[in-house]
């Protein structure tokens, strides 16, 4: 069972740091009085809830520092205490819109405060029961689909012998990174990793780079260089695209793999070079040699150790995990409102055939984090379109939304757009009735407005603020 567990954080001088006993009754209660203490206590444990506590005097305060933090720290569901006049300010009803799922105002009312937390806590617990994204070394083999799970055991069986490599997997799929995991699992860990895409460099400069130069090789050669196959001595080189390498150079290439030594351009001399060769494709290298643009000989060279990288088509169940792990990888660059995917985002992640791979998906992750104007992100913001249902579900969907719409129309009419009395008469939570304002398009009421309604004991009017 997730422990109950809860940052107080004190925002204000004159604030006593102290939360009601009745509603954090059952709850252990961390306490911090600065930001620097509660962003101590955040980087040491993970809190699933956090109370900032504001008096009136932090209201003329910079909130630099607090936006910050809450920023960085935006897996923990906050609630902001803090008085009505506060709340008037617009940075302050900014940063609580931003950053917080639920506020509650001075004094407080322990009830409402006490479900505010539970509510909370149960989202977190809901949350902390999807399983986490694989915790491998490299991005690339997250998931646990049968396909990945395959690629690992065969990179670990591969990674402990010298032989070349010959990785193929569609553009964008994680080649390089499937390399990178070959080398972190062989003995030459310790040694450097070099990559090099034979299609980015220029094929008149291409064997300068791979083999370097002498001094007075060329005009402009005023010092001799090593070349990338050098500097990888004692690691592993990866070529990437390697059936875009010219002929020519492939001889060079082939002489290497035999000799284990390489002729710097205008040098008589060999240099022995201790180098273990990944190399990797997109296209099919065997097919190459049937055309005759890819040497015969080199590919029984490089085909000794092979891996077949998946594409994601080959692991949907992957898809969400992988999300999931690049909203996480890329947090510092979202939108401060977002706060995670949709289930429609999730549906049509799972439905799309992701033709670019990992790339295409990190690439749409990224600038829905970015592009999105709700808290969740959806298919637009991906890029993609929802999911159509057939027509007779369509039809049942679309009645539901028409009610639903309806009746929060009706509510808010009855509650004279006070947010507080609407929920409670439509049964919701108020940052349920937020959600589906969202939802429907409806604006949400622009005012501070002040409940008149008595408390739960039948004394005086409560006064808890609502509105955005």
């Amino acid at each position: 069972m997730t422990t109950k567990t809860i940052l107080c954080v004190a925002i204000g001088d004159r604030i006593l740091l102290e939360a009601p006993n009745a509603a954090v009754d059952g709850w252990e209660v961390c306490r911090a009085a600065t930001l620097a203490e509660a962003s101590r206590q955040l980087r040491a444990r993970s809190f699933a809830l956090g109370l900032l506590m504001v008096d009136e005097a932090a209201a003329g305060e910079p909130l630099e520092a607090l936006d910050h933090l809450l920023h960085d720290h935006w897996q923990t569901h906050w609630i902001a205490v803090l008085p009505a006049p506060v709340l008037e300010q617009p940075l302050w009803r900014q940063l609580v819109l931003d950053h917080c799922g639920d506020f509650h105002t001075w004094p407080i009312d322990a009830a409402r405060l006490r479900y505010a937390l539970g509510h909370a806590f149960g989202l977190a617990t809901l949350r902390a029961a999807v399983p986490a994204p694989h915790a491998g070394d490299e991005p690339s083999l997250t998931g646990q689909s049968s396909a990945i799970v395959r690629l690992r055991r065969q990179i670990v069986k591969v990674a402990a012998a010298s032989a070349p490599v010959l990785i193929w997997g569609e553009s964008g799929s994680g080649k390089e990174l499937a390399a990178q995991a070959v080398h972190a699992h062989s003995a030459r860990r310790k040694g450097p990793f070099v990559p090099i895409n034979c299609g980015a460099i220029p094929a008149a400069l291409i064997q300068s780079e791979l083999f370097g130069y002498e001094r007075g090789a060329f005009t402009g050669a005023a010092h001799a260089k090593r070349g990338l196959i050098e500097s990888a001595q004692g690691g592993s080189i990866f070529l990437d695209e390697i059936g875009d390498l010219p002929m020519e150079l492939q001889a060079n290439l082939l002489r290497f793999l035999q000799e284990k030594t390489i002729y710097r351009l205008g040098s008589t001399h060999s240099i022995a070079v201790d180098v273990r060769v990944i190399a990797a494709s997109h296209v099919d290298l065997a097919q190459a040699v049937r055309r005759g643009v890819f040497r015969e000989d080199l590919y029984y060279r490089l085909n000794v150790l092979a891996l077949d990288v998946p594409s994601l088509r080959e692991r949907k169940e992957d898809l969400l995990p992988l999300a999931e792990h690049f909203f996480r990888t890329f947090s510092s660059e979202r939108a401060r409102r977002v706060k995670g995917f949709s289930g429609r985002a999730a549906q049509a992640i799972r439905d799309y055939d992701w033709p670019g791979n990992v790339r295409e998906l990190i690439n749409r992750v990224r600038r829905a984090m970015v592009m999105a104007e709700g808290r969740l992100i959806v298919p637009q913001d991906l890029g993609l379109s929802p999911v159509r249902a057939p027509d007779g579900a369509a039809q049942l969907d679309d009645a539901r939304i028409r009610a639903e719409r309806d009746a929060i129309d009706a509510s808010l009419l009855r509650a004279g757009r006070n947010i507080t009395l609407a929920a409670r008469d439509l049964g919701v939570s108020r940052m349920t009735l937020y959600r589906l304002l969202a939802k429907h398009g409806i604006p949400a009421p622009s005012r501070v407005c002040y409940t008149s309604a008595p408390n739960e004991k039948g004394g005086a009017p409560g006064r808890s603020v609502t509105g955005k």
